[in-house]
């Protein structure tokens, strides 16, 4: 199993960075490169539909856990040549009133090499950074 972690500060408020992660269908409103986000369904099992760049990527919400501030989602469909992916997303209070978010992810490769599965995870890795700063430029 291979794994990606992102960690990044924010200056907003933990509660208002949790307010955008957890509204699972809102990627397009602040994520860059997301043409389209839609939604079926509500709560854990809710499946969001993510356009972006030509292709189509399916996620599931597998945890919704808004006293703790962590949301986790899974791949149900897409190009990406992985397996048993499970990414969770959880917030904490940070210094001087802002937050930290920790964006975690574990997978499967199988049939790819340990080159292929770096440069995949290592693709993955910047992704969720551009997500991340696009949140941080959304919420000022």
């Amino acid at each position: 199993m291979s794994k990606v972690n992102v960690e990044a500060d924010f200056t907003a408020s933990a509660a208002d960075v949790w307010a955008k992660i957890s509204e699972f269908g809102g990627l397009d409103v602040w994520a860059p490169g997301i043409e389209k986000c839609e939604l079926e369904g509500k709560g854990v099992g809710a499946v969001r539909r993510i356009s972006m760049g030509g292709m189509e990527i399916a996620e599931r919400m597998e945890n919704l856990d808004d006293a703790n501030r962590q949301l986790s989602y899974s791949i149900v469909e897409g190009p990406m040549p992985v397996e048993n992916y499970l990414a969770t997303i959880s917030i904490f209070e940070g210094a001087d009133g802002g937050a930290r978010l920790t964006w975690i992810c574990d997978f499967d490769a199988p049939g790819m090499s340990d080159e292929q599965v770096a440069g995949m995870a290592a693709g993955m890795e910047g992704a969720y950074q551009g997500m991340i700063e696009g949140l941080q430029k959304h919420l000022g």
